[in-house]
């Protein structure tokens, strides 16, 4: 992965964690992981990167928190409301793009929904 292109942090886990910081760096991270079995999160409401946990195909609950809150950070549900934020969970072997998807929009067919707290993601700034 090519560094400081896309926001990167590094977990106590020492997994890296990788996030697009607009709909072109979005696709091109997804596309990278596209249908193999990373975690990635986004927000459930749209408008928030796309964060790919790299390192570990079966991460911790805290790597799973410590990402989505996170990818929490940098989204506009945190930017409006600056409360807790509902995060899908999903592996690149759920994502798919159709044809009229915009740049950095992409489907998702199985995830599970997290919720991160405010306390979480005030962590993060």
């Amino acid at each position: 992965m090519e560094k400081k292109y896309f926001r990167e942090f590094t977990l106590a886990s020492g997994a890296h964690v990788f996030l697009g910081k607009n709909a072109k760096q979005n696709e091109e991270l997804v596309n990278r992981f596209k249908g193999k079995e990373n975690v990635i999160l986004h927000t459930a409401n749209p408008g928030s990167p796309f964060c790919v946990i790299e390192d570990n195909l079966n991460p911790s609950r805290f790597d799973i928190t410590a990402s989505g809150a996170i990818c929490a950070r940098y989204s506009q549900d945190w930017r409006d409301n600056k409360g807790n934020v509902l995060i899908h969970k999903f592996t690149g072997k759920d994502v798919y793009k159709e044809d009229g998807m915009k740049l950095g929009m992409f489907g998702v067919k199985d995830f599970e929904v997290i919720k991160v707290k405010k306390k979480d993601i005030e962590k993060f700034k």
